[in-house]
């Protein structure tokens, strides 16, 4: 599941986004609203958190013009503890749900499941390619003969490559996308996760496979 977080709070978008990807998720972070609405625009998302206090665009700007275009995604607005107006405008603008500041670990885990879960519902957890299933719920990775449960980063790996079959998909992409903005692991443990993902489907049995196109990246295609 993918979700952007638009936190210009650098140190706490850094926990948050820890905290989701242990837990599976794929995030996006942008500091400013102006960004948000660009990567709203640009990048289907299956919810997104958004600060209040923001520069150049608040949030609830971003929420009402998110909502003006028509756009359903589910958002989770973040309000500081004692701004209940706040709260308010932001659910009458049309925010799932907020959250006040600090708030426990937990507590946002849940709220993300409750405010996705109609949208979850309406989509299939799984996804398919070839003989290869990838189950977004369980995050087993699996064939008609065997099946795997993948580690996190494994599984937004396979969960990207089964989104953009036979497209090309950056090493830059691979680390911003999974690792972060700012991560600091080398580029090279994409060519390592890469080579996690190519065992397992080899052992499974796999009628696809995880092509590189020297200088441009990775896509995921059927065997010839």
């Amino acid at each position: 599941m993918r979700l952007l977080l638009a936190e210009d709070e650098l140190a706490l978008s850094r926990v948050i986004t820890a905290i989701l990807n242990k837990n599976n998720y794929e995030v996006d972070a942008v500091y400013d609203g102006e960004a948000a609405l660009d990567w709203l625009a640009a990048n289907n998302y299956d919810g997104a958190i958004l600060d209040i206090m923001m520069p150049k665009l608040d949030g609830i700007s971003v929420l009402r013009r998110v909502r003006a275009g028509g756009n359903n995604l589910p958002i989770l607005i973040l309000t500081a503890k004692s701004e209940v107006d706040d709260k308010v405008i932001g659910l009458d603008a049309g925010a799932n749900d907020y959250l006040t500041k600090p708030f426990a670990a937990r507590e946002l885990l849940a709220r993300i499941r409750a405010m996705t879960r109609a949208q979850s519902a309406q989509n299939s957890s799984e996804m398919r390619m070839g003989n290869i299933c990838l189950n977004r719920a369980t995050f087993e990775l699996s064939s008609p003969t065997d099946s795997f449960r993948l580690a996190n980063k494994e599984f937004q790996m396979m969960e990207l490559l089964l989104a953009n079959p036979r497209h090309l998909i950056s090493t830059e992409q691979f680390m911003e996308r999974i690792w972060g903005q700012d991560s600091d692991a080398e580029i090279n443990v994409v060519w390592v996760y890469v080579s996690y993902l190519r065992k397992k489907l080899a052992a499974l049995g796999a009628n696809i496979q995880i092509k590189a196109t020297r200088n441009a990246g990775y896509s995921l295609e059927e065997k010839p």
